[in-house]
């Protein structure tokens, strides 16, 4: 036991003599904490990044929603199978979504260095897709890019997507990256509504890549240039009229398909006035059609390259009589062979519809504006079109807000696709000449109306919902005989020639932070 008690002794005194040792070592004092600093430079939200004179700022929103009567939760009725308007439509289509951005600003002697980065994560309900297999089965395949089948064995329901909508550096009045183009208006595809797919002016709400110089003139006077990436978001086609069928027309397809590779950026100007009333904006934009061949081989041929262009107008008319904080917001759009800035990406410019029809199995309206038409030898004949959109919003106190908005659009073709599709007298070509068809011509108009309340019951959390009515007002007329594609279900059955409508309701959740 003395022998015991003895070692244990010595092996305390041993270890308090170790840590004398090293508390000898340690500073006097701690070195201070680096706590996070808020950076007033910019607004609210920015921090500095510590050991940095770059501030940061994060923010972002998580929503839900559930649209009604659409395959898609910012689209119409429309195309296959949504447009089909049977068992293989959806009668609801959800959407959970995490969007996160990111912004950094540092003050250098060129003036303020800036990246800008915003994300979402999304699950989105699937859509079905005729196979075409003769079977009638169908499989249940997720629409959103980036899924995989809902049905599959790998985990597909833990799947979803992510999706890069912004990503730029700004430095010295030049915006590089990934932005909204310079054409948009503000409220790019909103002018006071949640649903996406209004005609009536150019929308790039998830960014285009583009290379810009933007002039700040003082007294908000501001103008722009840009050279921007054509290849995502404003090709709307280069139809090859030969490949034009019927049962292809039908199906909102008017030729073959036939852009070439990528040869010149759309270029675009941008003069833009703010004040305390609102803003007015004119922007301009140059799009070359390049095609690639008449046929299969560089032996072919093929038509030169043809320059579209559109023009557009915006006003945002704010704090009117009828209430403080209420707006007004409008557009008008002229394009000649540049489609997609009136019939934007997300609005689309081909429609197939299905409805119900008094004297024969149904009737089918359906159109399609490309940018440019050709036939196999010729040259490119451009598609013009005009169109506008707009919003009035009132505020009926800081809770609860409603808008009423409306656009319209209208494609016109030229004598080469006229004479081709429906012969030189409408009665002819390659559908004017279906026997019943009693009027034929390519020219088409949407219509759309809808009205959206939003109520806010706290800082950050809106809750909202979103009435949409979109009509196609196509020019054929008549019965025909047609045999729809396969991913319609639809059989080969005599069809009337009538206009389409959409009614679409978007319910959705939103909390900023």
């Amino acid at each position: 036991m003395k022998l015991t008690k003895t070692l244990f002794l010595g092996s305390a005194a041993s270890l308090m003599a170790a840590s004398g040792a090293f508390a000898a070592d340690l500073p006097v004092k701690a070195k201070a904490v680096e706590y996070v600093k808020i950076c007033s430079l910019y607004g609210a939200g920015f921090y500095y990044i510590p050991g940095t004179d770059t501030c940061i700022k994060l923010g972002g929103y998580l929503r839900a929603e559930v649209a009604f009567n659409t395959n898609s939760n910012y689209g119409i009725s429309n195309g296959a199978p949504a447009g089909a308007h049977n068992r293989l439509s959806n009668y609801y289509s959800m959407r959970a979504r995490q969007d996160l951005n990111i912004d950094t600003r540092t003050a250098t002697e060129y003036g303020v260095v800036r990246t800008y980065f915003d994300a979402v994560f999304t699950w989105t309900t699937g859509g079905y897709v005729g196979t075409g297999s003769g079977t009638g089965t169908t499989g249940y395949t997720a629409t959103t890019a980036g899924t995989t089948t809902i049905n599959s064995t790998d985990g597909g329901t833990s799947g979803g997507s992510l999706g890069v909508y912004y990503a730029f550096i700004q430095f010295a009045g030049f915006t590089m990256g990934k932005a909204v183009s310079q054409f948009d208006a503000p409220w790019t595809n909103y002018p006071g509504n949640n649903i996406d797919s209004l005609v009536g002016g150019s929308g790039t709400v998830t960014g285009v890549n583009q290379f810009t110089y933007t002039a700040d003139f003082g007294q908000g006077i501001t103008a722009a240039f840009s050279a921007e990436d054509a290849t995502a978001y404003y090709q709307a086609g280069n139809l090859n009229l030969n490949g034009a069928t019927a049962a292809g027309m039908v199906g909102g397809s008017y030729g073959s398909n036939a852009i070439g590779g990528s040869r010149s950026p759309n270029l675009v100007g941008m003069v833009r006035v703010d004040q305390a009333w609102g803003l007015f904006q004119a922007s301009v934009a140059a799009h070359d059609n390049h095609v690639a061949y008449y046929g299969a081989t560089e032996t072919s041929g093929h038509p030169d390259d043809k320059w579209g262009w559109a023009v557009q107008l915006a006003l945002s008319i704010k704090n009117i009589p009828t209430g403080a904080g209420d707006t007004i917001n409008i557009q008008g759009v002229y394009t000649d062979g540049a489609t997609r800035y009136n019939f934007q990406n997300l609005a689309g410019s081909s429609y197939q519809m299905y409805g119900s029809s008094g004297n024969a199995y149904q009737s089918v309206g359906f159109a399609n504006a490309p940018d440019t038409v050709f036939v196999t030898g010729g040259s490119q004949e451009t598609v013009k079109t005009w169109g506008f959109r707009g919003a009035y919003t009132h505020n009926w106190d800081p809770y609860w807000n409603t808008a009423l908005y409306g656009a319209y659009a209208q494609a016109q073709f030229g004598t080469l696709a006229k004479t081709t599709l429906c012969g030189a007298n409408g009665a002819g070509g390659v559908f004017g000449g279906l026997a019943g068809v009693t009027g034929c011509n390519p020219d088409f108009a949407i219509g759309q109306i809808g009205i959206i309340t939003r109520w806010t019951p706290v800082k950050n959390l809106t809750f909202s919902g979103d009435f949409n009515w979109t009509r196609l007002d196509q020019k054929y007329s008549g019965t025909a005989v047609l045999s729809p594609a396969a991913n319609t279900a639809k059989p080969t059955a005599v069809y009337e020639l009538k206009d389409q409508d959409s009614f679409t309701l978007l319910l959705r959740a939103q909390r900023n932070w």
